[in-house]
């Protein structure tokens, strides 16, 4: 960079402020106070998740070279964003029902399940549903997406040729036993205990958005219900729902199953 455009950098030309307090635009009429914070909650989660895909790739490629204290170092900082995460549902929370429900029938048919970010992060940490690919027949950028992070090794996958790298058992669950047992793998076990931190503050935070859902809108079906029911061929329940029903669902999916059930031999 030359000298006199770093000299005309600002913090707002860097940023992009102006960009960025342009791409806020309610759409309810007649005006509902409360889209605004909606929206801003959402993009800034959207911003988040951009750099919790920055921060796996590189995850990824430092487990696979064996710099697992590097890995371990950008798991914290994973954690850490999703420490914010739950305090950012809170601030959605301030919404009463009724604040929420003036503008959500407009939002239809778009849903927090179309986050082509969200699905990229659930794939490269390891919870793998291909059915998700085909809710965004409309959008074959989001597909190709989608289909590249299924091509590429998920995290744990990455971790696993670490550990045979570095000449542990080839059993999965044996590795991390003898990771843990053995006190000359500190680095892999401090690792494996960020791995796992993540897995549950993921966990967590996927129960409080159902909890949230719940809250905002009980039993109401979902405003992306067609979309889901058409990609993953569920079924609506008795009075139509496959919004908190569905949440409910999800609440089981586990990144680092293995790091879960060797706790149980320890």
């Amino acid at each position: 960079m030359d000298e006199k455009a770093a000299s005309e950098i600002t913090y707002s030309s860097y940023l992009k402020i102006k960009e960025l307090r342009s791409l806020q635009s309610p759409r309810s009429s007649p005006a509902c106070h409360d889209e605004m914070h909606f929206i801003i909650v959402h993009q800034v989660f959207e911003l988040w998740f951009k750099l919790m895909l920055h921060e796996v790739d590189a995850i990824g490629e430092h487990v696979r070279e064996g710099r697992a204290r590097e890995a371990t170092h950008l798991f914290r900082r994973l954690n850490a964003i999703l420490n914010v995460f739950l305090p950012q549902i809170e601030v959605i929370e301030t919404m009463r029902p009724t604040d929420f429900l003036a503008f959500r029938d407009m939002l239809k048919p778009a849903s927090g399940f179309q986050s082509v970010q969200f699905r990229e992060l659930e794939f490269a940490s390891g919870a793998r549903d291909e059915r998700y690919v085909k809710m965004f027949e409309d959008d074959p950028g989001a597909q190709e997406r989608l289909r590249a992070r299924l091509a590429r090794p998920s995290l744990w996958q990455c971790f696993v040729e670490g550990l045979r790298a570095r000449g542990l058992p080839r059993d999965e669950r044996a590795a991390v036993l003898e990771i843990y047992r053995e006190g000359k793998h500190a680095d892999l076990r401090d690792l494996c205990e960020e791995m796992i931190q993540y897995d549950e503050r993921f966990s967590l935070w996927r129960e409080h958005h159902v909890r949230m859902a719940e809250r905002m809108i009980g039993r109401k079906a979902g405003t992306g219900q067609k979309s889901v029911v058409y990609a993953l061929g569920e079924k609506p329940g008795p009075m139509g729902t496959m919004g908190v029903e569905y949440l409910q669902k999800t609440l089981d999916k586990r990144f680092f199953p293995i790091l879960w059930a060797a706790r149980t031999d320890l």
